[in-house]
């Protein structure tokens, strides 16, 4: 069960995550990164971030990437945060692939 607490962060950090993202695939044209699911532990310390990338076939390549930068992009995050929190969370980056699960399933109903 997620505290009020954890879900207000959450919503924090991908709201700016999200315009962290935003801003970096902007230079890079045709990718677009979004952040689906934001979850943080209960003592605040870890966050696991969901990343629903598009096109899905640079997906692995792309969250690789991101995960080699995890560092750069956890300082920007807590330059954005620096008055709301007083540590900023280690991030760990998953792919969402429930979209691509849910267009699967959908072709094999219309089969």
């Amino acid at each position: 069960m997620e505290t009020t607490r954890q879900s207000k962060i959450s919503r924090l950090l991908q709201k700016d995550l999200s315009d962290i993202f935003l801003n970096e695939t902007r230079k890079t044209h045709g990718v677009l990164i979004s952040v689906s699911v934001v979850r943080v532990s209960p003592d605040l310390s870890v966050a696991k971030v969901y990343l629903s990338i598009f096109p899905s076939e640079k997906a692995q390549e792309i969250l690789d990437s991101i995960r080699l930068n995890a560092r750069n992009i956890r300082y920007e995050l807590a330059q954005r945060i620096r008055f709301q929190l007083r540590k900023t969370p280690e991030l760990s980056f998953f792919l969402d692939d429930s979209l691509d699960y849910i267009e699967n399933i959908d072709m094999l109903l219309k089969k």
